[in-house]
């Protein structure tokens, strides 16, 4: 009984989000009691595809994918610069497709693995910050590349044309910072050589998930109905991956959900709801990023999606919004623990690193998108 209570609250160590949205949801209940229309706050399609993606990505990176494809980038006589280049932009244009903390679960281990075979593990935590803001902002450029994303673009019935549109030109000054802030350094030429290179594993799964990811894409653009897709995601798991059920991040999906509870629950009050209707009308992208700087993005855009028409301003405010403090872009927290492990790690010098690189990101991109505003 005391080992089954140690679990548990290890568990719940490691869930502080999901903690949180539990006590809100809990919480919102003296305001909205329980009922029948609690159904109806959860946004089923949203965390239907969301299971179905979480999925597919574990099926992939099961593969070995990404692992292959950093190989071949990095062995062998390379620069510094490029060598550094290649693991931040790796994350970037990765997340785009498996989401940011996907590309970070990969490829931070991997860097740590790198600058120790080339005896430059005095520059890893500027690497893993570098990869950090590279994942959450790359991740800014799909509709699948984060929850938030996903999220919004379903809850507003968003077109292609018009996430592009308002994410694009933040993505390209993202690559363009990053790409400088990664060659920063001087020029040093050096060896990359790996102890046991890796290969694809599972040919036939990887041919199997890249057709239910494409499945996916088609569900997101409302093309296919996601109950449809569930029932082939589901029985394609059961035939083929029953492995890969222990790898979804179950905790996420219960995220969610307890924040579409609690969020219904809110707007149900005529009286909270009319405030967080007036700050959001002041500045949405504003009050969306100051929220997810306490309280993370995603569970930002699933609050405050109910009391905004201002597709346009949430959407920016909660991706720019993922950079600053650690705990706004849970991401970040995964590459906070996998440095920790790493030996020699220096807690003190790269939370410094990680305050001040998101520090100048964030007012860099917050400049772009208020050119931006002023210019549509």
């Amino acid at each position: 009984m005391r080992q089954t209570g140690l679990r548990m609250l290890s568990w719940l160590r490691r869930e502080p989000v999901l903690c949180i949205s539990a006590v809100c949801a809990a919480l919102s209940m003296l305001l909205t009691p329980p009922s029948a229309a609690y159904l109806n706050y959860v946004d089923w399609r949203v965390i239907s595809l969301l299971f179905c993606l979480m999925a597919v990505v574990a099926g992939l990176q099961d593969c070995g994918v990404f692992a292959v494809l950093a190989q071949r980038l990095l062995a062998g006589e390379k620069r510094l610069r490029f060598v550094t280049l290649v693991l931040v932009l790796l994350p970037f244009f990765t997340s785009m497709l498996v989401t940011n903390d996907v590309a970070l679960i990969t490829f931070v281990p991997f860097s740590i693995l790198v600058l120790g075979l080339i005896g430059r593990t005095e520059r890893l935590a500027y690497v893993v910050v570098l990869q950090t803001i590279a994942a959450n902002l790359g991740s800014m450029a799909t509709p699948v590349g984060n929850p938030q994303n996903l999220y919004l673009y379903a809850t507003y019935e968003l077109t292609p044309g018009q996430f592009f549109t308002a994410v694009l030109p933040l993505v390209l000054a993202s690559l363009a910072g990053l790409t400088a802030a990664a060659v920063w350094g001087r020029p040093e030429s050096i060896r990359v050589a790996f102890p046991q290179p890796v290969r694809v594993r599972r040919p036939g799964r990887l041919g199997l998930m890249c057709l239910l990811f494409v499945l996916c894409l088609l569900c997101v653009c409302r093309l296919l109905p996601y109950p449809a897709l569930v029932a082939v995601v589901l029985s394609a798991l059961v035939i083929f991956g029953r492995d890969l059920f222990r790898r979804l991040d179950y905790a996420l999906l219960l995220t969610f959900v307890c924040f579409f509870l609690f969020a219904g629950n809110v707007g149900a009050n005529p009286a909270v709801r009319e405030v967080l209707t007036a700050v959001l009308a002041r500045n949405t992208a504003l009050a969306s990023g100051i929220a997810s700087q306490v309280i993370s993005n995603v569970p930002a855009a699933v609050l405050l999606s109910g009391f905004t028409a201002d597709w346009r301003g949430l959407l920016i405010g909660v991706n720019v919004g993922g950079l600053g403090t650690p705990i706004a872009s849970l991401a970040s927290l995964i590459s906070l623990k996998a440095y920790l492990r790493s030996a020699g790690a220096r807690p003190g010098r790269y939370l410094a690193v990680f305050l001040l690189a998101n520090g100048i990101a964030l007012a860099v991109l917050c400049a772009c998108a208020w050119l931006l505003g002023r210019l549509q």
